[in-house]
């Protein structure tokens, strides 16, 4: 028993046509050559390839396009047999394999219908039934669950960087927040190595990131201005004030998309939730989004989700015993079967459940000698959800289909023919429009990627950090099709890299300008940095009594730790900037006055020394000068 050829280029490229065209176009040309769809060999269906299919191709995306999507079900097809498509007991160990593989996501509805697809499958071929669209539903669903692994794994990829970054400013905390925060990063490392998703670990050690980076800015306000060593003045008091602000205004947002991933099913069936969800996120835009506010609503989504649970449920056990009346197809007990693992769970199984109601409104319309019309409604059914879940990718499209959608749903439940290439029409149109989109996507992605290489030896925090993105999109420029949240997420970093970009090349110009023309003139202007507080219109702090006595600052980023809060703080910032962009965490000058010593460990805090040069003198003088040699 074996699945047909044909299938590879329907799964392949139901991105941009609808599996119902694609089969059709099929069906035609493989009569035309004296055969059917099913008994296609590789030699004709590539000939159908290059022909019919892209030609129907390019009624929705260019030819260009067209040609390298047909050219890559070419090159699979070069690699594929009818042996690799063989549905036996193999093939069912095999789906079993691919099952384990995916029961750490045991909350994804997609696994718990593959487990329903094996127990179903083994009772079919225990009964001698037909288990080959079982089989391929399996393997469907085992693609399905790589696509969101590997989107998954590209976000958790970004958020291990970040971790990382951030950490690196909390070394010298050396509380336990910073030691579980360690912790947390080496678990989700090592979760990246082995292709493992740790969301709630990702989770806790952003929040720990939050924590820490709020309780570094806020003791910075811990002292009143001119109390004390680390003091600010009002100016500087209001930056980290500003700064804090901001740190809580990104961590609420934070929650608030966290939250809408949580729930996400949830606010499929509660529209009035997602009203809420938009409500915040304007508060967002008018910058007063809380933690408090994401928080209330999530306890709002908590009770909402056991309402909707409890709902589920009983409409299950009602399905179930109406459909017990009639013989049911092997596809609705699997819906059963996978229904009841979602709900027992905690998880939505609103797809599902959706399923088992066309069945019961095709069964019940029916008459017990319209078996065919059955069959076709039945058939009709699970298109139609298979239209809508595509459309849950295509937000743009959903304004349009849903009249569509109504009015075939309707139709369906009258007992009535459903004519759903309308829709399909409607679905290929955007499809067509988002594989455009992603080609420029990843255009735009290998001009970043190329133009980095060109900057990439330029030292400095603007480099660093697009060369970070510039790892991200090589992994998102690798992903297959893509969902709506990833395409999201691939034209955010896009545009942030791109941003960097224009910042890294203007930084390499700068340089270039300045490495051409560094003589005495430019080393007197690098070296007026060191004259700190002299003249700059700024208040100064008193004198030390002794004037040999050198002075001690800490710095981190902008922020002064620990030193004087005099007019040298301005120009300090100001030079350590400078510093951090060339890459440097050593530096030793000298000016007329003073010798100058700076030190950064580990992407922490700037260690800054002062020593008057009368010191040095004052000590050269009390040392006995060696005798020359004879």
């Amino acid at each position: 028993m074996t699945v047909g050829l044909y299938q590879l280029p329907v799964k392949m490229l139901e991105d941009l046509i609808s599996p119902r065209a694609l089969e059709r176009i099929l069906n035609d040309a493989a009569a035309l050559r004296g055969t059917t769809r099913g008994h296609l060999d590789a030699q004709t269906l590539e000939d159908i390839l290059k022909r019919e299919v892209f030609k129907r191709l390019q009624l929705s995306v260019p030819a260009p396009l067209a040609k390298r999507r047909v050219a890559a079900v070419l090159a699979e097809l070069s690699r594929t047999t009818q042996e690799h498509l063989v549905v036996s007991d193999a093939a069912l160990d095999d789906l079993e394999d691919h099952a384990r593989r995916f029961a750490l996501y045991f909350d994804w509805p997609e696994t718990q219908r593959l487990r329903g697809v094996l127990g179903v499958a083994r009772q079919e071929k225990e009964e001698g039934r037909e288990t080959a669209a079982l089989i391929q539903e399996g393997r469907d669903l085992v693609a399905q669950m790589d696509r969101r692994l590997q989107e998954g794994l590209v976000v958790q990829a970004q958020e291990l960087a970040d971790l990382r970054s951030t950490s690196m400013h909390f070394q010298s905390l050396g509380s336990r927040e910073v030691r579980r925060l360690d912790t947390l990063i080496v678990q989700v490392d090592e979760a990246q190595q082995q292709g493992t998703l740790l969301p709630g670990e990702v989770d806790r050690a952003r929040t720990l990131t939050y924590t820490l980076r709020k309780r570094l800015e806020s003791s910075l306000l811990d002292t009143p201005a001119g109390q004390g060593p680390g003091s600010l003045d009002p100016a500087a008091d209001a930056q980290v004030q500003a700064r804090v602000q901001e740190l809580e205004r990104q961590h609420a947002l934070q929650l608030l998309e966290g939250a809408e991933r949580e729930f996400g099913p949830l606010l499929l069936v509660r529209p009035d939730l997602g009203e809420q969800l938009a409500a915040l996120r304007g508060q967002d835009g008018e910058s007063a989004l809380t933690t408090d506010a994401v928080e209330g609503w999530r306890a709002t989504l908590g009770s909402a989700l056991s309402d909707v649970l409890t709902g589920q449920r009983t409409r299950l056990a009602e399905l179930e015993t109406a459909l017990a009346d009639h013989t049911v197809s092997a596809d609705a007990r699997v819906s059963l079967d996978a229904a009841y693992r979602l709900l027992s769970g905690s998880t939505l199984a609103t797809d599902e459940l959706h399923a088992l109601d066309t069945v019961l409104e095709v069964l019940r319309a029916g008459s017990v000698d319209a078996a065919d019309s059955q069959t076709a409604g039945l058939s009709a059914g699970r298109e139609l959800l298979d239209i809508e879940r595509k459309a849950r990718d295509l937000p743009s499209a959903a304004a349009e289909l849903a009249p569509l959608l109504v009015g075939a749903q309707a139709a369906l439940s009258g007992g009535q023919p459903v004519d759903l290439d309308p829709l399909w029409n409607v679905l290929e149109r955007h499809m067509g429009a988002v594989a455009q989109e992603r080609e420029n996507f990843d255009h735009r992605a290998d001009r970043i990627v190329a133009e980095y290489d060109a900057v990439r030896d330029l030292a400095g925090e603007t480099t660093q950090r697009l060369g970070h993105l510039a790892d991200v999109l090589r992994a998102q420029r690798h992903l297959g099709p893509m969902s709506a949240a990833a395409r999201v997420r691939y034209a955010q970093t896009l545009g942030d890299a791109e941003n960097l970009l224009e910042e890294a090349q203007a930084e390499y110009r700068a340089a270039q300008e300045v490495t051409a023309g560094f003589g005495e003139d430019a080393l007197s202007g690098l070296l007026d940095l060191f004259e700190l507080g002299k003249d700059d219109g700024l208040p100064v702090a008193d004198a030390p009594t002794d004037p040999y006595v050198s002075e001690v600052w800490q710095v981190q980023g902008e922020a002064l730790l620990d030193g004087p809060q005099n007019g040298n703080t301005v120009a300090l910032g100001r030079l350590l900037t400078l510093a951090g962009d060339m890459g440097v965490t050593d530096l030793t000058l000298s000016s007329a006055e003073y010798h100058w010593e700076a030190q950064q460990d580990g992407g922490g805090p700037w260690r800054v020394k002062r020593t008057p040069r009368q010191r040095e003198h004052h000590a050269s003088k009390n040392t006995v000068p060696a005798r020359p040699p004879r």
